[in-house]
């Protein structure tokens, strides 16, 4: 079977978004930058997952570049996947290793059928201020990520921009102090299907907090979302049936859940197959 998971605000958080109810004993940290720590993993997530790691196949499932995805110690020391996907599915790593063929395919599709990437920037910069962008980067030639001031971002126009973009092939995600403008063929449902038809396994258990995640939530045959994030408000504001399960507690601790469900999905299946 399959675990796979979105990184941020679902199984690693940083010191901002692990909001409360745990204690400093209760978490370990997940990712060094120059000697600083920048996210944490609740202890009893990190126990719970090493225990499985042998027994599933869990596949962490990120939007951070490759780069940004190596600083995470406990992917490269602690337990070593043999796949992960990254760059929002637009990069696969086999065993540590960039899968050049996907990236290459990744590029050609985003070329192919998707707006060129400088046109999405300048319908963006009709909007951008000082005000509420602090600063761009254009990650592994392939998507936007956008740092922003939350609080100052003008709701109407990103949303009037999001719709704009939609048609022209992109996807556009709020996720914390981020604004990410996705090329729509750059997903992690795609690296996952491609993986599950390489491996000849299904994914059993999926989990995420943003947009982005949706497609690979889909995708699973059991998805868990965490009590907060894109994904939650989307199903507070509409205030109907989500096609999502969420867990009963939100910040760090939600990972722990997440990781429990997927210790009783192996339990299940193994229990099914006896």
């Amino acid at each position: 079977m399959i675990f796979a998971s979105d990184l941020d605000q679902t199984l690693i958080y940083s010191a901002r978004s692990m909001g409360t109810g745990h204690a400093d004993s209760d978490i370990v940290p997940a990712e060094l930058k120059d000697g600083k720590v920048l996210s944490y993993m609740a202890i009893a997530a990190l126990a719970l997952l090493r225990e499985v790691a042998d027994q599933l196949m869990f596949i962490p499932v990120t939007t951070r570049t490759i780069a940004q995805y190596q600083r995470i110690h406990l992917f490269q020391d602690e337990i070593r996947p043999k796949y992960a996907i990254t760059s929002n599915g637009g990069n696969l790593l086999i065993d540590g290793v960039p899968d050049q063929q996907w990236a290459q395919e990744m590029h050609r599709k985003k070329e192919q059928t998707c707006a060129p990437s400088a046109e999405v920037l300048r319908l963006f910069h009709e909007i951008a201020s000082p005000d509420w962008v602090i600063g761009e980067r254009f990650c592994d030639e392939l998507f936007f990520a956008i740092v922003i001031k939350r609080e100052a971002m003008p709701l109407a126009a990103v949303l009037d921009l999001a719709d704009r973009l939609s048609g022209m092939g992109w996807e556009t995600s709020v996720q914390g102090r981020k604004v990410y403008l996705v090329p729509n063929v750059i997903n992690k449902q795609a690296a996952l299907v491609h993986i599950q038809e390489r491996e000849g396994r299904t994914v059993l258990l999926a989990s995420g907090d943003s947009l982005l995640d949706r497609c690979m939530l889909d995708l699973a045959h059991t998805a868990l979302a965490p009590r907060h994030g894109e994904l939650y408000r989307e199903h507070q504001s509409r205030q109907n049936d989500s096609p999502y399960a969420f867990t009963e507690g939100s910040g760090i601790l939600a990972a722990v859940e997440i990781v429990q469900q997927a210790v009783k999905l192996l339990a299940q299946r193994e229990a099914g197959q006896r």
